[in-house]
């Protein structure tokens, strides 16, 4: 049986917020970097959550659909410190109820990784993605 490898990732202090995650060797487009591990809820138990996180300025909650939210707080591991940049170099799929981090283009090594948060300014968390982005999370 053949054990999938996945690229190597590690978590350091980030210039966009806080940590993040970045890449120890090339990602090529479309790879399975990580998937986000968290407590498996319903959604309409998430919303107090929510609640809490975003007080303390942090978005640890990932809709799995409209019946389930994973929670990154409980359970989470290394991708819930990937940050959210408007221009993004992954993006998120959902298979079955395992979210996955992909990688939209070639990542360079060193590089951090970002995916676009899609919460349409609900957080009221300023983007930090680049100097004067007017977006919210």
């Amino acid at each position: 049986m053949k054990t999938r490898s996945y690229p190597r990732i590690v978590r350091r202090r980030s210039a966009l917020h806080g940590w993040g995650v970045f890449a120890l060797d090339s990602i090529t487009k479309n790879t399975r970097i990580v998937h986000y591990a968290g407590e498996k809820i319903p959604a309409r138990a998430s919303r107090a959550r929510e609640a809490a996180h975003q007080a303390r300025g942090h978005i640890w909650l990932f809709a799995i659909n409209g019946r389930w939210v994973r929670d990154a707080e409980i359970g989470g591991n290394v991708a819930r410190f990937i940050n959210h940049d408007c221009e993004p170099n992954c993006y998120t799929r959902v298979v079955g109820d395992t979210i996955w981090i992909c990688a939209a283009r070639n990542i360079k090594a060193g590089e951090e990784l970002s995916y676009r948060y899609y919460t349409g300014g609900t957080a009221g968390i300023a983007c930090r993605c680049k100097p004067g982005c007017q977006n919210s999370l």
